[in-house]
């Protein structure tokens, strides 16, 4: 194992909340459509693309006025964020910090550029994160990110650890083990190495090194 790549949403920290918030203040300010989003409606469409979400979130847009409002709430959402940050899960930054002395860490996900930027910030997790890559800088999948995060740092056997099927199906189509984050916002239908607290990490990649 040559590297340990992290999801954010339901792996690092929850923002569903905040980010209904902020999304809500977009659309109230910046169209004519009923600012109603909330936790149920969102997280049902976190780990998936951007332009996934934005068709989720505004069905009835044209694709172009459909960007164009999604790019407003991503924006409204980055700055949001610096004030009103996620929660993170129990024990995300000291098992983070122990995993660094061992392993390279990194980030992929399907987000918006600026938003990992601000959530490492808030955390003071930029020491310890060697790389990330997301979807507004590659606009690709997140196998794809994937693989060119690992291209672009020469890993040839990292770990994934997520939370959703989506996460799971990406890292199938990328060749890479996956670890389950049970905690977190999504399910998914095969056995995969489960942890039920980020703590639990540790010991599961002792189990697989």
């Amino acid at each position: 194992m040559d590297g340990i790549i992290f999801d954010v949403d339901g792996t690092l920290w929850d923002s569903v909340e905040v980010v209904a918030e902020s999304w809500n203040l977009a659309i109230k300010e910046n169209s004519d459509l009923e600012p109603n989003l909330n936790r149920e409606i969102l997280q049902g469409l976190f780990g998936k693309t951007m332009d996934e979400i934005a068709a989720g979130v505004f069905p009835n847009l044209d694709p172009d006025s459909r960007r164009k409002l999604m790019d407003i709430c991503f924006d409204y959402e980055n700055r949001y964020l610096e004030t009103h940050p996620g929660v993170y899960y129990e024990g995300v930054m000291d098992t983070l910090k122990e995993l660094a002395l061992e392993y390279p860490l990194f980030i992929v996900s399907n987000c918006q550029c600026g938003y990992i930027e601000v959530m490492m910030k808030d955390a003071g997790m930029e020491p310890y994160i060697k790389d990330f890559l997301c979807f507004g800088q590659t606009q690709t999948s997140k196998d794809q990110t994937i693989l060119k995060l690992m291209e672009k740092n020469n890993l040839k056997s990292p770990v994934y650890v997520g939370d959703t099927q989506g996460d799971a199906d990406s890292c199938k189509k990328a060749g890479i083990p996956f670890i389950f984050a049970e905690y977190g916002l999504g399910d998914v239908k095969e056995n995969y190495p489960t942890i039920h607290s980020f703590s639990e990490l540790k010991n599961i990649l002792r189990e697989l090194d």
